[in-house]
């Protein structure tokens, strides 16, 4: 079977979630006997920077149909729609005719929701930044549209977890949203540099945009209600983003200073080796989807603690992979964190439950079959011909 990935960012050009789990199921299905092109940005893909992408990859779409005639085109989030297009206007000119499948991360109706202030106890804790706010009148409206014009084309739509399959099919309106968990450890999408990240002590981690959403300012409140109890807590912060100056400020306001570390933008490679020495991953986000950072910290034998939302409780287990807590609670956090921090045995049990669950259920291996299952069920010819033949 020939098949198809179309995506706007991939690393190591971009740190990019959506671009690893193309590079990550594309390798899967090559190890399975596929034939398997990403269509990104580059020299060989779309020309000019990342918001254009919409547009600047009709034309090298429109090629790459004709020329590698795949069986299969997924086209990854709203930034695919134009894509998408291009794919149900043509394919009846093309033999064979390809089946069209959309795979959405969020639901950007969500993530809008999600661009607000932060409380805890009644207090406001974080708000948005102005460019975030910026995005929430200008462009999550169009990335809605957009998504929702690449449903509505897709014959297949697929979302990362139960939760978020639900949020798409009822906020772009679209009959049947089918689950695939993103994977990780598959293939190394970036090489391991040397200089990454290390320290000699151990560490609690943040990984990610740093982003309203993502509730840093609420785990910045809980570290700091644990000062007097856990004073030897580190807290090592890996990302950058549009909160990045305010959070440094907060962390100074609340005397964190000499526990907090904020490191910036980290590679992928960086990030696994920061994990290897972390007692825990701290994921205290307002909205997701199916972070990879869990997915990679599971890999890692790394426990998670984690708010209760979005897809998350269906990849966190409460007591048994690690800890989840409710949104915006300040004291539930900290009570998970001195639970982590106090009992490393513990800690190291869940991490290892985690790693059995990772290799069960979100291996790339897994998350094939899952693939293939939900192509055969769209009866894509290639695999009908190739079952009849094993029979």
């Amino acid at each position: 079977m020939r098949i198809l990935l179309i995506v706007n960012t991939l690393p190591p050009t971009d740190v990019s979630g959506v671009g690893e789990q193309v590079l990550q199921l594309a390798a899967a299905l090559r190890n399975e006997g596929h034939e398997v092109e990403v269509l990104g940005r580059g020299a060989e893909g779309a020309q000019g920077p990342k918001f254009l992408f919409p547009l600047t990859v009709l034309g090298p779409c429109w090629r790459a149909l004709r020329r590698f005639r795949p069986h299969v085109v997924q086209v990854h989030e709203s930034d695919g729609a134009a894509a998408a297009l291009v794919v149900a206007s043509v394919r009846g000119l093309l033999q064979p005719s390809p089946l069209l499948v959309g795979l959405f991360q969020v639901s950007y109706v969500e993530e809008m929701k999600a661009i607000r202030l932060l409380r805890a106890d009644g207090r406001v804790v974080g708000e948005p930044s102005l460019r975030e706010r910026a995005f929430f009148c200008f462009k999550a409206p169009v990335q809605v549209a957009l998504g929702c014009l690449t449903a509505w084309m897709a014959d297949l739509v697929l979302a990362p977890s139960q939760q978020t399959a639900a949020e798409i099919q009822r906020d772009y309106q679209v009959d049947s949203v089918r689950v695939l968990p993103n994977i990780t450890g598959g293939v190394e999408v970036e090489r391991m540099e040397p200089q990454a990240q290390r320290t000699g002590e151990e560490y609690l981690l943040f990984v990610g945009r740093l982003r309203i959403r993502k509730g840093v300012e609420i785990l910045l409140e809980a570290l700091a209600l644990l000062g007097s109890r856990l004073p030897e807590l580190r807290l090592l912060v890996a990302g950058d983003g549009e909160q990045g100056p305010s959070l440094e400020r907060k962390a100074v306001s609340l005397e964190l200073t000499d526990r907090v570390r904020f490191l910036g933008r980290c590679s992928g490679g960086e990030v696994r080796e920061l994990l290897a020495g972390a007692r825990a991953l701290v994921v205290p986000s307002i909205y997701e989807g199916m972070p990879l950072v869990i997915l990679e910290a599971m890999e890692a034998s790394v426990p998670v603690v984690a708010s209760r939302v979005s897809g998350i409780p269906e990849v966190v287990e409460d007591g048994v992979t690690g800890w989840l807590v409710p949104t915006e609670n300040v004291d539930e956090l900290a009570r998970a964190l001195e639970e982590v921090w106090r009992d490393p045995e513990e800690s190291s049990r869940r991490g290892s439950a985690g790693r059995h669950r990772f290799e069960r259920d979100f291996s790339p291996p897994a998350a094939t079959r899952i693939w293939l299952g939900e192509m055969r069920g769209a009866k894509v010819p290639a695999l009908t011909q190739e079952s009849e033949r094993e029979e």
